[in-house]
């Protein structure tokens, strides 16, 4: 099984274009397995449930979230209908990577989600540090005051064990910094 073939599908699925794959989606991003698996069948053959256990289980990054026989991605919806998530208390300190090409503009008018749905935030500065670098070989890391954004009404949630979601952030909560440490 191609792995990372599938997980590429099953992100672009979920993710971006849900309606190419007649899928029927509820306003927090779950979709019946079978009517994935159905949707699959014949770029891949006959998949089930396991299937997607196993490439999950395979996967270095956890990208779905699969309960009673329905799955979703956790983050990086770029569609229109918007998905809807449970503010959460975020961390103190929150991350995020960018290309030193988009600084100055971020200063300006802060963080937005662009084309998805929120703006995403790493926990840690070596997970935005490789976020940022696809768009740069030395990319900015950027440190957010999560904590005080949210006491001033920034609704946050939690994507996965290494990913934040926020509305779009003001550029008083972004500080940027100069190196990892």
């Amino acid at each position: 099984m191609n792995y990372v073939k599938l997980g590429k599908e099953i992100s672009y699925a979920l993710r971006h274009h849900p309606e190419k794959y007649h899928l029927d989606m509820d306003d927090e991003g779950w979709v019946v397995v079978n009517q994935l698996l159905d949707a699959l069948k014949d770029k891949y053959g006959i998949l089930d449930e396991e299937d997607i256990i196993d490439l999950m289980n395979h996967s270095d990054k956890q990208r779905y979230e699969l309960k009673n026989h329905r799955i979703r991605a956790y983050y990086g919806h770029s569609f229109k209908k918007k998905i809807k998530k449970e503010s959460q208390i975020p961390p103190q300190i929150l991350y995020h990577g960018t290309a030193k090409r988009f600084l100055s503009s971020i200063m300006k008018e802060g963080l937005k989600p662009m084309n998805r749905q929120y703006v995403h935030l790493s926990q840690d500065k070596e997970t935005a540090y490789l976020v940022g670098s696809r768009h740069d070989q030395n990319p900015v890391i950027l440190q957010i005051d999560a904590y005080k954004a949210y006491q001033d009404g920034i609704a946050f949630y939690l994507g996965n064990e290494t990913v934040w979601l926020s509305e779009a952030l003001p550029s008083q909560y972004i500080k940027m910094l100069n190196h990892l440490d």
